[in-house]
């Protein structure tokens, strides 16, 4: 699968909920890194079952419902892609309205993501989550 097609498929599955087979797209050795991480954010994620550890929940911590804008740039690179996305969703804890602007970039090769470099504003998220704390809770729970 090629990695606007590996894109979508990820998508698909967040929407369904399914964080063990969106996890699973990761490569054994892959990464997710957040650059923007504020402090007490887990600002990189590596390996599948870390990945699917940091993913298992976040269906209770954020109902994702729908991807309300997606645009997918392919780079000169044929395995990188850049993705501008919106969702939005409810956060669970609290039903507040969830909506949220974020850039991806994407690596895959061999049909897996190797690295996914998230660029979203942990100041937007926090003010939603109702505060730092409760988003660096909600995400790093202490014992992730």
């Amino acid at each position: 699968m090629n990695a606007r097609g590996l894109v979508d498929h990820a998508l698909d599955l967040l929407l369904a909920k399914d964080m063990t087979a969106f996890a699973g797209l990761w490569a054994e050795d892959g990464v997710i890194e957040f650059p923007f991480a504020q402090p007490g954010y887990p600002q990189r994620v590596e390996g599948r079952a870390a990945i699917h550890e940091y993913l298992r929940d976040y269906p209770d911590i954020l109902d994702i419902r729908e991807i309300t804008s997606k645009t997918v740039h392919q780079s000169v690179d044929p395995d990188v892609v850049i993705v501008e996305m919106e969702v939005a969703g409810v956060v669970a804890a609290t039903g507040r309205p969830y909506t949220m602007r974020y850039i991806a970039v994407i690596t895959v090769r061999d049909g897996e993501i190797r690295s996914y470099r998230d660029y979203w504003s942990p100041l937007a998220a926090a003010e939603i989550m109702g505060g730092t704390d409760a988003l660096n809770d909600a995400f790093s729970g202490g014992a992730r």
